[in-house]
């Protein structure tokens, strides 16, 4: 009998003993696939923290009257938000933002387009120039602006020397509210053409090579098959690259401010500038805080329409 009751308590130390490896067992298993999961979430927190933290004191901001001038801080229970939608100068920053978003991505969008159909081939000329297309890139915004600003001087730039043969002398480029817009619209086109060809070339060199060769075999030829079949099978790479450019066209700033810091007068005080000029110029932080909330919210706005544009594109195909 005692021996049965020792074999039967060594029998069930050995069960605990194995139960507990198992369960050492498990637990390092589940730590090594939850340890993956933390190493992306941590980071990803961390920046949330770091982007939220000065995104509420701005917000917070927005409802206080603070000037650098007069830094006492006092509550106005948004006061700053009623007074910039009365303004004429914030109406004047939208109609100036949409007017260069709506050109500087309607031209790129269509020379993207046309110059990717170009650079689709596999000749000297096509493979030259694709790697030469992306030296715009490859240059910062503000250098390529400061570059072209003196390119464009009314009395020694390149470009008035070039046009005098045509007979247009002294073209006033930035310096006149006329030109202003088409001036700063044609620099984001030189800079920012490049990206719209790259990821659209991109897209069309992507494409399944079946469909047109059934096309050709029916007969179909190039402007029908560029129309009915390269343009809607590239359209949601198309609407990404456009989404992109929306997005950074609305939030504009060193383009601009390199070549007309607003001007002249507002003609080209796009949100981004306005709110500098607010903050900077007139030391008013609470109102130019607040125009860039009012920015970021249109801009979060009209983000998640184009996406959600995009996604039901998409799933149409």
């Amino acid at each position: 009998m005692k021996r049965n009751r020792s074999k039967a308590i060594e029998n069930k130390n050995e069960e605990i003993i194995l139960n507990e490896e198992q369960l050492r067992a498990t637990s390092l298993l589940e730590t090594k696939i939850r340890r993956p999961y933390t190493l992306i979430i941590l980071p990803a927190i961390l920046i949330s923290i770091v982007f939220l933290i000065p995104f509420l004191w701005g917000l917070y901001l927005t409802f206080t009257r603070y000037k650098l001038s007069d830094p006492t801080l006092s509550f106005n229970w948004g006061l700053n938000y009623w007074n910039m939608v009365k303004s004429v100068k914030f109406w004047k920053s939208i109609l100036a933002t949409f007017q260069y978003t709506f050109f500087c991505v309607s031209i790129q969008t269509i020379l993207g387009f046309f110059i990717a159909i170009l650079l689709n081939t596999e000749t000297i000329m096509a493979k030259i120039m694709r790697k030469i297309i992306v030296i715009p890139l490859m240059i910062a915004p503000i250098i390529g602006t400061i570059m072209l600003n003196l390119m464009m001087q009314n009395k020694f730039g390149i470009f008035n020397y070039l046009l005098s043969f045509i007979g247009l002398r002294d073209f006033p480029w930035g310096a006149s509210a006329s030109t202003a817009m088409l001036t700063v619209v044609l620099v984001d086109v030189w800079i920012f053409t490049p990206f719209m060809v790259l990821i659209m070339l991109a897209g069309i060199r992507g494409l399944p090579k079946d469909p047109f060769e059934a096309a050709r075999v029916d007969g179909a030829r190039g402007i029908t098959v560029l129309i009915h079949m390269t343009f809607p099978m590239v359209l949601p790479t198309f609407l990404v690259a456009v989404i992109f450019r929306i997005i950074d066209s609305l939030k504009a700033f060193d383009i601009i401010f390199g070549m007309t810091a607003g001007g002249p007068g507002d003609t080209t005080s796009v949100f981004s500038v306005f709110g500098y000029l607010l903050t900077f110029t007139a030391l008013d932080v609470s109102r130019g805080t607040t125009l860039m909330i009012i920015a970021w919210l249109i801009i979060f706005l009209i983000s998640r329409k184009l996406v959600q544009y995009w996604e039901i594109t998409r799933s149409r195909l």
